[in-house]
């Protein structure tokens, strides 16, 4: 496909998406491909290729005779980025962040614990490199800049651990840093506690020492739930 049709398609995504998890269309209602390409201005291969995209999430499904349905929540890939995306940006959104920083604080606490065993000598260079550049831009109302290092320091950790199932869920917890960030449910300026806890996690893996590393990230994981609380009741 060339350039402009992927950008068409991905046109259509990034409304029709937004628009199907915000639950503008409930789970059972139908989608005409001609009606939807009609809409957007698009040729009927383009829909064609969006909708693939919307099955690929099991946002939806396409029947014969019937159209394209809109799946039940319970089926929706929860986990695609991009549906995480989606879904941060409606009316849900405070429930989505919670739900997601519950799951952070199952699979963070462990998985830095795990990188304490098993990181490599890059790896607690690259974490320290993070936690310094977390510092380095908690005040003074640096937010973009904390959330390159921020996203960093988690994949690090994620990645340092060792489990693959873990390591994929970078993605997830980027998206659920961004979203903090983007849609300003974050401080003007990150708290300073949670950012020297950062630098201690480091100095954990570093050391070797699984048990701190693992509480340390949990105060940090209920820290991020006590923030929404404020933030995002």
């Amino acid at each position: 496909m060339s350039t402009t049709g992927r950008g068409l398609h991905g046109h259509v995504l990034e409304s029709l998406g937004p628009a199907i998890a915000a639950g503008e269309y409930p789970p059972g209602s139908v989608l005409r491909t001609d009606e939807l390409a009609q809409r957007f201005d698009v040729s009927r291969s383009v829909m064609r290729e969006a909708v693939r995209v919307l099955e690929s999430m099991h946002l939806v499904e396409s029947r014969r005779r019937v159209g394209v349905t809109v799946r039940p929540k319970s089926e929706w890939n929860v986990y695609d980025p991009q549906v995480i995306r989606w879904r941060l940006a409606g009316a849900d959104r405070p429930g989505q962040l919670r739900s997601l920083t519950v799951l952070r604080s199952a699979i963070e606490p462990v998985a830095a614990g795990l990188a304490a065993k098993n990181a490599t000598a890059d790896q607690c260079a690259e974490l320290t490199e993070c936690a310094l550049g977390m510092v380095a831009h908690s005040r003074g109302h640096q937010l973009e800049g904390y959330l390159v290092h921020d996203i960093a320091f988690h994949r690090v950790v994620l990645t340092a651990s060792g489990n693959e199932m873990f390591a994929r869920l970078g993605d997830v917890v980027a998206e659920v840093l961004a979203g903090r960030t983007h849609h300003e449910v974050m401080f003007e300026d990150p708290d300073p506690a949670a950012v020297t806890l950062h630098v201690q996690v480091a100095e954990a893996v570093r050391a070797g020492d699984a048990a701190r590393a693992e509480h340390l990230t949990r105060e940090i994981t209920v820290g991020a739930l006590q923030e929404l609380d404020i933030l995002a009741p």
